[in-house]
């Protein structure tokens, strides 16, 4: 087993910095944005980005364990 990558790291990082230590920055209740208060909106927004930044931390370890082993290497 490899260490993980730091940029896959810091994609798996971004969501919980997003919903965790913005709060202070956006707990308001206007502006509204699809009829949803803004901080309700920042959560639901990071419910879909949350499955595209692990996608991507998945794709650059993908990436990088290719490029170590080749391609003969990569069995499921």
């Amino acid at each position: 087993m490899t260490r993980p990558s730091i940029g896959s790291i810091l994609l798996g990082l971004i969501p919980f910095a997003a919903t965790c230590f913005s709060v202070s920055l956006w707990d308001r209740i206007h502006p509204m944005i699809f009829g949803l208060p803004f901080n309700f909106f920042w959560l639901v927004l990071w419910l879909f980005l949350t499955p595209v930044c692990m996608w991507g931390a998945y794709h650059c370890e993908v990436s990088r364990t290719k490029g170590d082993r080749g391609e003969e290497g990569s069995s499921r």
